[in-house]
Protein backbone atom coordinates (compact mmCIF):
# COMPACT_ATOMS: atom_id res chain seq x y z
CA UNK A 1 0.00 0.00 0.00
CA UNK A 2 1.08 3.56 -0.64
CA UNK A 3 1.51 6.05 2.17
CA UNK A 4 -1.59 7.84 0.91
CA UNK A 5 -3.65 4.63 1.07
CA UNK A 6 -2.38 3.76 4.53
CA UNK A 7 -3.34 7.25 5.70
CA UNK A 8 -6.98 6.55 4.91
CA UNK A 9 -7.08 3.54 7.25
CA UNK A 10 -6.87 5.53 10.49
CA UNK A 11 -6.49 9.29 10.05
CA UNK A 12 -9.44 11.69 10.28
CA UNK A 13 -8.56 14.90 8.41
CA UNK A 14 -9.84 18.43 9.14
CA UNK A 15 -12.70 19.90 7.11
CA UNK A 16 -13.05 16.60 5.24
CA UNK A 17 -16.02 14.46 4.23
CA UNK A 18 -14.15 11.18 3.97
CA UNK A 19 -16.92 9.36 2.10
CA UNK A 20 -16.43 11.59 -0.93
CA UNK A 21 -12.81 12.67 -0.51
CA UNK A 22 -10.09 11.09 -2.65
CA UNK A 23 -6.80 9.80 -1.28
CA UNK A 24 -4.61 12.76 -0.39
CA UNK A 25 -1.09 13.40 -1.70
CA UNK A 26 1.38 12.14 0.91
CA UNK A 27 4.01 14.84 1.39
CA UNK A 28 7.43 13.52 2.37
CA UNK A 29 9.71 16.54 1.94
CA UNK A 30 9.63 20.32 1.84
CA UNK A 31 12.14 23.03 1.07
CA UNK A 32 11.44 26.76 0.85
CA UNK A 33 8.27 27.20 -1.25
CA UNK A 34 8.22 23.61 -2.53
CA UNK A 35 6.80 20.30 -1.33
CA UNK A 36 7.26 16.80 -2.74
CA UNK A 37 4.94 13.81 -2.41
CA UNK A 38 5.81 10.12 -2.10
CA UNK A 39 5.84 9.77 -5.90
CA UNK A 40 8.31 12.62 -6.35
CA UNK A 41 5.72 15.08 -7.66
CA UNK A 42 6.60 18.70 -6.89
CA UNK A 43 4.12 21.27 -5.58
CA UNK A 44 4.43 25.02 -5.09
CA UNK A 45 2.96 25.81 -1.67
CA UNK A 46 1.19 29.01 -2.70
CA UNK A 47 -0.70 29.42 0.61
CA UNK A 48 2.26 28.75 2.94
CA UNK A 49 0.46 25.67 4.32
CA UNK A 50 -2.54 27.52 5.75
CA UNK A 51 -0.53 30.72 6.21
CA UNK A 52 2.01 29.37 8.72
CA UNK A 53 5.27 29.02 6.71
CA UNK A 54 6.25 32.53 5.59
CA UNK A 55 9.98 31.68 5.72
CA UNK A 56 9.62 28.44 3.80
CA UNK A 57 9.73 24.77 4.64
CA UNK A 58 12.73 23.22 6.40
CA UNK A 59 14.15 26.59 7.31
CA UNK A 60 17.58 25.87 8.77
CA UNK A 61 17.71 28.98 10.96
CA UNK A 62 14.52 28.03 12.80
CA UNK A 63 15.53 24.36 12.82
CA UNK A 64 18.90 25.21 14.41
CA UNK A 65 17.18 27.30 17.10
CA UNK A 66 14.84 24.40 17.86
CA UNK A 67 17.67 21.86 17.99
CA UNK A 68 19.73 24.03 20.31
CA UNK A 69 16.75 24.52 22.61
CA UNK A 70 15.86 20.81 22.61
CA UNK A 71 19.35 19.98 23.82
CA UNK A 72 19.09 22.58 26.61
CA UNK A 73 15.49 22.56 27.88
CA UNK A 74 12.71 21.07 25.79
CA UNK A 75 9.83 21.90 28.16
CA UNK A 76 9.04 23.03 31.66
CA UNK A 77 5.66 23.79 33.19
CA UNK A 78 4.78 27.50 33.11
CA UNK A 79 2.46 27.31 36.09
CA UNK A 80 4.68 28.42 38.98
CA UNK A 81 7.85 28.58 36.84
CA UNK A 82 9.34 30.63 34.03
CA UNK A 83 12.32 30.28 31.69
CA UNK A 84 14.66 32.40 29.63
CA UNK A 85 13.02 31.93 26.25
CA UNK A 86 9.59 33.02 27.50
CA UNK A 87 11.16 36.15 28.99
CA UNK A 88 13.18 36.89 25.84
CA UNK A 89 10.17 36.34 23.58
CA UNK A 90 7.99 38.61 25.71
CA UNK A 91 10.64 41.32 25.60
CA UNK A 92 10.98 40.97 21.84
CA UNK A 93 7.24 41.08 21.23
CA UNK A 94 6.93 44.22 23.33
CA UNK A 95 9.35 45.88 20.89
CA UNK A 96 7.18 45.12 17.84
CA UNK A 97 3.60 45.10 19.18
CA UNK A 98 1.49 48.28 19.38
CA UNK A 99 2.69 50.14 22.47
CA UNK A 100 -0.59 49.72 24.38
CA UNK A 101 0.00 45.96 24.63
CA UNK A 102 1.54 45.18 28.04
CA UNK A 103 0.88 41.53 28.95
CA UNK A 104 1.15 38.20 27.10
CA UNK A 105 -0.74 34.96 27.73
CA UNK A 106 0.66 31.88 25.99
CA UNK A 107 -1.46 29.07 24.56
CA UNK A 108 -1.20 26.61 21.69
CA UNK A 109 -3.19 27.60 18.56
CA UNK A 110 -5.23 30.40 17.05
CA UNK A 111 -8.57 29.19 18.37
CA UNK A 112 -7.30 29.05 21.93
CA UNK A 113 -5.73 32.49 21.58
CA UNK A 114 -9.24 33.73 20.77
CA UNK A 115 -10.72 31.76 23.69
CA UNK A 116 -8.30 33.47 26.08
CA UNK A 117 -9.21 36.91 24.72
CA UNK A 118 -12.94 36.27 25.02
CA UNK A 119 -12.57 34.89 28.55
CA UNK A 120 -10.41 37.88 29.44
CA UNK A 121 -13.11 40.33 28.33
CA UNK A 122 -16.02 38.46 29.90
CA UNK A 123 -14.29 37.79 33.22
CA UNK A 124 -13.02 41.37 33.45
CA UNK A 125 -16.60 42.55 33.76
CA UNK A 126 -17.57 39.61 35.99
CA UNK A 127 -14.72 40.54 38.34
CA UNK A 128 -15.92 44.14 38.34
CA UNK A 129 -19.47 43.09 39.21
CA UNK A 130 -20.83 44.41 35.91
CA UNK A 131 -23.04 42.22 33.73
CA UNK A 132 -21.68 42.28 30.19
CA UNK A 133 -22.12 38.80 28.73
CA UNK A 134 -22.39 39.38 24.98
CA UNK A 135 -19.81 39.70 22.20
CA UNK A 136 -19.94 41.65 18.92
CA UNK A 137 -18.41 40.18 15.75
CA UNK A 138 -18.50 40.74 12.00
CA UNK A 139 -20.73 38.86 9.62
CA UNK A 140 -18.86 36.02 7.82
CA UNK A 141 -16.04 36.13 10.38
CA UNK A 142 -13.90 33.11 11.18
CA UNK A 143 -12.03 32.91 14.47
CA UNK A 144 -11.49 29.18 14.97
CA UNK A 145 -13.17 25.95 15.96
CA UNK A 146 -13.18 25.85 19.77
CA UNK A 147 -16.52 26.91 21.26
CA UNK A 148 -15.90 30.60 21.95
CA UNK A 149 -14.00 31.08 18.70
CA UNK A 150 -16.64 29.13 16.79
CA UNK A 151 -19.43 31.20 18.34
CA UNK A 152 -17.65 34.35 17.18
CA UNK A 153 -17.44 32.99 13.64
CA UNK A 154 -20.20 33.79 11.20
CA UNK A 155 -19.75 31.10 8.56
CA UNK A 156 -22.64 28.73 9.21
CA UNK A 157 -21.10 25.61 7.67
CA UNK A 158 -18.70 25.53 10.63
CA UNK A 159 -21.22 26.38 13.36
CA UNK A 160 -24.65 25.09 12.33
CA UNK A 161 -24.53 21.90 14.41
CA UNK A 162 -23.70 23.77 17.62
CA UNK A 163 -25.96 26.83 17.51
CA UNK A 164 -27.73 26.05 20.75
CA UNK A 165 -24.51 25.63 22.72
CA UNK A 166 -22.66 28.86 21.95
CA UNK A 167 -21.96 32.23 23.52
CA UNK A 168 -24.35 35.02 22.60
CA UNK A 169 -22.80 36.81 19.65
CA UNK A 170 -24.40 39.65 17.70
CA UNK A 171 -23.00 40.41 14.27
CA UNK A 172 -22.58 43.65 12.40
CA UNK A 173 -21.87 44.20 8.68
CA UNK A 174 -18.25 44.28 7.56
CA UNK A 175 -17.34 47.90 6.68
CA UNK A 176 -16.36 47.14 3.10
CA UNK A 177 -16.45 50.01 0.65
CA UNK A 178 -19.98 51.42 0.59
CA UNK A 179 -21.03 49.62 3.79
CA UNK A 180 -19.13 51.73 6.30
CA UNK A 181 -22.11 53.70 7.60
CA UNK A 182 -24.27 50.61 7.93
CA UNK A 183 -21.55 48.96 10.03
CA UNK A 184 -21.03 52.07 12.18
CA UNK A 185 -24.72 52.51 12.92
CA UNK A 186 -25.16 48.84 13.79
CA UNK A 187 -22.26 49.01 16.25
CA UNK A 188 -23.52 52.22 17.86
CA UNK A 189 -26.93 50.66 18.46
CA UNK A 190 -25.38 47.62 20.18
CA UNK A 191 -22.83 49.31 22.41
CA UNK A 192 -25.38 51.78 23.73
CA UNK A 193 -27.09 48.93 25.61
CA UNK A 194 -24.07 48.31 27.90
CA UNK A 195 -24.53 44.55 27.45
CA UNK A 196 -21.38 43.83 25.44
CA UNK A 197 -17.95 42.94 26.78
CA UNK A 198 -15.96 42.94 23.54
CA UNK A 199 -15.90 43.39 19.78
CA UNK A 200 -13.74 40.83 17.94
CA UNK A 201 -12.57 41.26 14.36
CA UNK A 202 -10.05 40.15 11.76
CA UNK A 203 -8.27 43.44 11.05
CA UNK A 204 -8.50 44.60 7.42
CA UNK A 205 -8.77 41.08 5.93
CA UNK A 206 -11.31 38.34 6.62
CA UNK A 207 -9.34 35.25 5.64
CA UNK A 208 -11.76 32.32 5.59
CA UNK A 209 -14.50 34.51 4.13
CA UNK A 210 -12.42 34.77 0.96
CA UNK A 211 -9.88 37.47 1.77
CA UNK A 212 -12.58 40.12 2.14
CA UNK A 213 -10.80 43.46 2.65
CA UNK A 214 -11.87 46.75 4.20
CA UNK A 215 -10.18 50.05 5.05
CA UNK A 216 -8.23 50.86 8.21
CA UNK A 217 -10.14 54.15 8.53
CA UNK A 218 -13.43 52.28 8.93
CA UNK A 219 -12.00 50.00 11.60
CA UNK A 220 -10.51 53.00 13.42
CA UNK A 221 -14.00 54.48 13.67
CA UNK A 222 -15.46 51.22 15.03
CA UNK A 223 -12.71 50.93 17.64
CA UNK A 224 -13.26 54.53 18.72
CA UNK A 225 -16.97 53.81 19.24
CA UNK A 226 -16.05 50.80 21.39
CA UNK A 227 -13.53 52.85 23.39
CA UNK A 228 -16.20 55.45 24.16
CA UNK A 229 -18.58 52.75 25.40
CA UNK A 230 -16.25 50.54 27.49
CA UNK A 231 -16.37 47.67 24.98
CA UNK A 232 -12.99 45.96 24.65
CA UNK A 233 -11.62 45.34 21.16
CA UNK A 234 -9.94 42.10 20.06
CA UNK A 235 -7.83 41.98 16.89
CA UNK A 236 -7.57 38.40 15.63
CA UNK A 237 -4.17 38.63 13.93
CA UNK A 238 -3.74 34.86 13.62
CA UNK A 239 -3.72 35.11 9.82
CA UNK A 240 -2.67 38.73 9.28
CA UNK A 241 0.22 38.86 11.75
CA UNK A 242 3.94 38.82 11.02
CA UNK A 243 4.08 40.61 7.69
CA UNK A 244 1.18 39.24 5.65
CA UNK A 245 -0.43 42.66 5.08
CA UNK A 246 2.83 44.47 4.38
CA UNK A 247 3.25 45.63 7.98
CA UNK A 248 4.25 43.49 10.97
CA UNK A 249 0.62 43.46 12.13
CA UNK A 250 -2.53 44.62 10.35
CA UNK A 251 -3.19 46.67 13.50
CA UNK A 252 -0.14 48.76 12.58
CA UNK A 253 -2.32 50.42 9.94
CA UNK A 254 -4.65 51.67 12.67
CA UNK A 255 -4.60 54.89 14.65
CA UNK A 256 -6.74 53.33 17.39
CA UNK A 257 -5.08 50.18 18.68
CA UNK A 258 -7.02 47.12 19.87
CA UNK A 259 -7.12 46.21 23.57
CA UNK A 260 -6.20 42.59 22.81
CA UNK A 261 -4.47 40.76 19.97
CA UNK A 262 -4.46 37.07 19.05
CA UNK A 263 -1.29 35.65 17.49
CA UNK A 264 -0.43 32.20 16.12
CA UNK A 265 0.26 30.56 12.71
CA UNK A 266 3.42 32.35 11.48
CA UNK A 267 4.50 33.03 15.08
CA UNK A 268 6.85 30.02 14.99
CA UNK A 269 7.38 29.91 11.23
CA UNK A 270 5.19 26.84 10.81
CA UNK A 271 7.26 24.61 13.07
CA UNK A 272 5.72 24.20 16.55
CA UNK A 273 2.11 24.92 17.56
CA UNK A 274 2.04 28.05 19.71
CA UNK A 275 -0.24 31.03 20.27
CA UNK A 276 -0.23 34.23 22.27
CA UNK A 277 -2.98 36.56 23.41
CA UNK A 278 -1.76 40.06 24.21
CA UNK A 279 -3.52 42.46 26.59
CA UNK A 280 -3.55 46.12 27.46
CA UNK A 281 -2.75 47.00 31.08
CA UNK A 282 -6.36 47.81 31.97
CA UNK A 283 -7.53 44.26 31.35
CA UNK A 284 -4.68 42.72 33.34
CA UNK A 285 -5.43 45.09 36.20
CA UNK A 286 -8.99 43.76 36.28
CA UNK A 287 -7.59 40.38 37.38
CA UNK A 288 -4.88 41.72 39.73
CA UNK A 289 -6.40 41.14 43.15
CA UNK A 290 -5.89 39.46 46.53
CA UNK A 291 -8.81 37.19 45.63
CA UNK A 292 -7.54 34.08 43.80
CA UNK A 293 -10.99 33.62 42.26
CA UNK A 294 -10.37 36.78 40.24
CA UNK A 295 -7.30 35.30 38.54
CA UNK A 296 -7.50 34.14 34.91
CA UNK A 297 -7.80 30.45 35.73
CA UNK A 298 -6.94 29.20 32.28
CA UNK A 299 -3.96 27.25 31.02
CA UNK A 300 -2.50 24.68 28.66
CA UNK A 301 -0.02 21.89 29.31
CA UNK A 302 2.39 23.34 26.78
CA UNK A 303 1.92 26.98 27.76
CA UNK A 304 5.06 28.97 26.81
CA UNK A 305 6.85 25.79 25.69
CA UNK A 306 10.57 26.74 25.59
CA UNK A 307 11.12 25.07 22.21
CA UNK A 308 8.21 26.96 20.70
CA UNK A 309 9.50 30.21 22.20
CA UNK A 310 12.92 29.55 20.66
CA UNK A 311 11.27 28.94 17.28
CA UNK A 312 9.27 32.16 17.63
CA UNK A 313 12.38 34.20 18.44
CA UNK A 314 14.13 32.84 15.34
CA UNK A 315 11.01 33.44 13.24
CA UNK A 316 10.68 37.07 14.35
CA UNK A 317 14.37 37.66 13.60
CA UNK A 318 13.81 36.31 10.09
CA UNK A 319 10.77 38.54 9.63
CA UNK A 320 12.74 41.63 10.60
CA UNK A 321 15.63 40.83 8.25
CA UNK A 322 16.06 43.23 5.33
CA UNK A 323 15.86 40.34 2.84
CA UNK A 324 12.43 39.33 4.14
CA UNK A 325 11.09 42.87 3.99
CA UNK A 326 12.39 43.14 0.43
CA UNK A 327 10.66 39.85 -0.45
CA UNK A 328 7.35 41.06 0.99
CA UNK A 329 7.58 44.21 -1.13
CA UNK A 330 8.60 42.14 -4.18
CA UNK A 331 5.61 39.81 -3.84
CA UNK A 332 3.24 42.73 -3.30
CA UNK A 333 4.51 44.43 -6.45
CA UNK A 334 4.21 41.19 -8.40
CA UNK A 335 0.62 40.76 -7.18
CA UNK A 336 -0.23 44.29 -8.29
CA UNK A 337 1.14 43.64 -11.78
CA UNK A 338 -0.84 40.41 -12.03
CA UNK A 339 -3.96 42.13 -10.71
CA UNK A 340 -3.70 44.79 -13.41
CA UNK A 341 -3.50 42.07 -16.03
CA UNK A 342 -6.19 39.70 -14.73
CA UNK A 343 -8.87 42.13 -13.50
CA UNK A 344 -10.16 42.67 -17.05
CA UNK A 345 -10.61 38.93 -17.65
CA UNK A 346 -14.26 38.24 -18.60
CA UNK A 347 -14.58 35.61 -15.85
CA UNK A 348 -13.17 37.80 -13.08
CA UNK A 349 -15.66 39.79 -11.01
CA UNK A 350 -13.35 41.53 -8.52
CA UNK A 351 -9.72 41.50 -7.41
CA UNK A 352 -7.93 42.74 -4.30
CA UNK A 353 -4.39 42.94 -2.96
CA UNK A 354 -2.90 43.75 0.43
CA UNK A 355 0.71 42.92 1.25
CA UNK A 356 1.41 39.35 0.08
CA UNK A 357 -2.32 38.55 -0.17
CA UNK A 358 -3.95 38.39 -3.59
CA UNK A 359 -7.57 37.40 -4.20
CA UNK A 360 -9.91 37.28 -7.16
CA UNK A 361 -13.61 36.50 -7.32
CA UNK A 362 -14.77 34.33 -10.21
CA UNK A 363 -18.04 35.37 -11.83
CA UNK A 364 -20.83 32.91 -11.13
CA UNK A 365 -24.49 32.71 -12.09
CA UNK A 366 -25.49 31.66 -8.57
CA UNK A 367 -24.12 31.72 -5.03
CA UNK A 368 -21.21 29.27 -4.78
CA UNK A 369 -21.10 27.27 -1.56
CA UNK A 370 -17.97 27.05 0.57
CA UNK A 371 -17.12 23.54 -0.65
CA UNK A 372 -19.20 23.67 -3.81
CA UNK A 373 -18.67 22.18 -7.26
CA UNK A 374 -16.66 25.12 -8.62
CA UNK A 375 -14.40 25.23 -5.59
CA UNK A 376 -13.65 21.51 -5.79
CA UNK A 377 -13.04 21.68 -9.53
CA UNK A 378 -10.58 24.54 -9.08
CA UNK A 379 -8.85 22.87 -6.13
CA UNK A 380 -8.35 19.62 -8.03
CA UNK A 381 -7.07 21.51 -11.08
CA UNK A 382 -4.46 23.30 -9.01
CA UNK A 383 -3.30 20.08 -7.33
CA UNK A 384 -3.05 18.30 -10.68
CA UNK A 385 -0.87 21.15 -11.92
CA UNK A 386 1.42 21.10 -8.88
CA UNK A 387 0.05 24.21 -7.15
CA UNK A 388 -1.34 24.19 -3.62
CA UNK A 389 -4.23 26.67 -3.52
CA UNK A 390 -7.47 26.27 -1.55
CA UNK A 391 -10.24 28.37 -3.13
CA UNK A 392 -13.01 29.58 -0.83
CA UNK A 393 -16.20 29.09 -2.82
CA UNK A 394 -15.60 31.15 -5.96
CA UNK A 395 -12.69 33.08 -4.43
CA UNK A 396 -9.17 32.14 -5.53
CA UNK A 397 -6.49 33.54 -3.27
CA UNK A 398 -2.70 33.44 -3.17
CA UNK A 399 -0.79 33.92 0.09
CA UNK A 400 2.70 32.56 -0.57
CA UNK A 401 5.75 32.14 1.63
CA UNK A 402 8.01 35.16 1.46
CA UNK A 403 10.78 33.00 -0.02
CA UNK A 404 8.84 32.10 -3.16
CA UNK A 405 10.86 32.89 -6.28
CA UNK A 406 9.69 35.10 -9.13
CA UNK A 407 9.54 32.12 -11.49
CA UNK A 408 7.48 30.09 -9.01
CA UNK A 409 5.14 33.02 -8.51
CA UNK A 410 4.71 33.41 -12.26
CA UNK A 411 3.84 29.72 -12.53
CA UNK A 412 1.15 30.22 -9.89
CA UNK A 413 -0.29 33.19 -11.81
CA UNK A 414 -0.22 31.28 -15.11
CA UNK A 415 -2.00 28.33 -13.52
CA UNK A 416 -4.68 30.64 -12.11
CA UNK A 417 -5.21 32.06 -15.59
CA UNK A 418 -5.57 28.55 -17.00
CA UNK A 419 -7.99 27.65 -14.22
CA UNK A 420 -10.32 30.44 -15.28
CA UNK A 421 -10.78 28.66 -18.60
CA UNK A 422 -12.26 25.55 -16.97
CA UNK A 423 -14.95 27.28 -14.88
Amino acid sequence: MTLSERDQLYNWHPYTQHKTAPNFPAIVKGKEALLWDENGKEYIDAIASWWVNPFGHSNTIIADAIYKQLTTLEHVLFGGFTHDKAVLLAEKLMEILPNNQKKLFYSDNGSTAVEVALKGALQYYFNAGEKRTKIIAFEDAFHGDTFGAMASSGISIFTEAFKGSLLEIVRIPVPTKGNEEKSIHALKDLVSTNEYAAFIFEPLVQGAAGMVMYAAEALDTLIEICNQNKVFTIADEVMTGFGKTGKTFASDYLQNKPDMMCLSKALTGGTIPMAITTFCQEIFDGFYDDDTNKALLHGHTFTANPTGCAAALASIALMEAAETQENIARINQSHLVFEKKIKAHPKVKTTRVLGVIFALEVKTESQESYYGTMRNKLYNFFIENGIILRPVGNIIYILPPYVITDSQLQKVYTTVEKALEIV
